[in-house]
């Protein structure tokens, strides 16, 4: 893989929109969070984004992927990671939720290694900080959210990881929009009868914010950072492209600070800088030995929010 110069400029400019668009996907979510359950506002999202993808899911190739085994197991672990992470939102702030996100990387690290993939050492310092910045943040909140928020939020990222580990496993197709399209229709049929069952039916009448947040969260956190990371991804290296999963953290900590008026104390600035700086440690690190995992390729498609 690779591209020069101008297609170069072009796949950061689409990692760029990623990794803001997924940034977005808190402050949208709380948005709606005040007014619907956070399973309806995942179901709700993901039919949306499923809506967009269905041209693309009905396609031959993408068809195909509906018997493939690990496509599907994808599909399900995608959707309930959002229901957890979500359901975690309610209790914790749009800063704090963002700033959590950023230890992803280094879980990818970990999984790697106890699949047998070598890591670096500048790979596990970097583990070792995000480590740190997350448990000043989970132990000194300074009413940034609940015990079970935190918890919640840390849960769903296993979960994702979980989905990363079988999505390896999918096959390589020619349309780059045909394992994504049928990941999210996949998972709004897993999330459907769990919202269902949780809460009932969805509500309708919501006010035009909530409905913005929600529309916002289906095509732009869902489905265009997916298509847009996809396509950046698949045209520079993959450490490079890792660099811009942090991204999300800093748009998501700076929004839930700027208008939500988030509380910014000293624990969750340290912690956060430590995760940001811990993540970019890993994917850089994933660079220096050829041997080792490459962090950013696992996380190729990922969207936390």
């Amino acid at each position: 893989m690779g591209a020069h110069g101008g297609g170069r400029g072009v796949a950061f400019a689409a990692l760029t929109l990623a990794g803001l668009f997924w940034g977005l996907g808190f402050p949208l979510g709380k948005l709606a969070l005040r007014e619907v359950e956070p399973a309806h506002l995942v179901l709700w999202r993901f039919a949306v984004a499923a809506l967009v993808s269905l041209p693309f899911a009905l396609r031959a190739e993408a068809r195909a992927l509906l018997r493939n085994p690990a496509v599907l197991l994808a599909g399900a672990f995608y959707g309930l990671a959002f229901l957890v992470q979500f359901a975690g939102l309610a209790g914790v702030t749009v800063t704090l939720a963002a700033l959590l996100v950023g230890v992803m990387p280094a879980l990818v690290a970990v999984g790697a290694r106890l699949t047998g993939e070598r890591v670096s050492r500048a790979s596990w310092a970097g583990v070792a900080a995000a480590t740190v910045g997350a448990a000043l943040i989970a132990g000194k909140p300074g009413g940034a959210g609940t015990p079970i928020g935190i918890a919640l939020s840390l849960a769903s990222l296993v979960i994702f990881l979980a989905w990363l580990l079988v999505l390896k496993r999918a096959p390589v197709t020619r349309d780059p929009l045909a394992v994504p399209a049928v990941t999210l229709v996949v998972a709004t049929i897993v999330i459907l009868p769990v919202a269902l069952m949780l809460h009932g039916l969805p509500p309708v009448r919501i006010s035009p914010v909530a409905w913005g947040g929600i529309v916002g969260q289906g095509l732009l956190s869902t489905f265009a950072a997916t298509a847009a990371w996809q396509y950046g991804a698949a045209r520079v290296e993959s450490a490079s492209a890792g660099v811009f999963i942090n991204i999300e953290p800093l748009v998501g900590t700076v929004v839930g600070i700027g208008l939500f008026g988030d509380p910014a104390g000293a624990p969750l600035i340290a912690g956060g800088l430590l995760i940001v700086v811990g993540s970019i440690v890993v994917v850089r690190g994933e660079r220096s030995e050829p041997g080792a995992t490459h962090a950013a390729e696992a996380n190729r498609g990922l969207s936390t929010d």
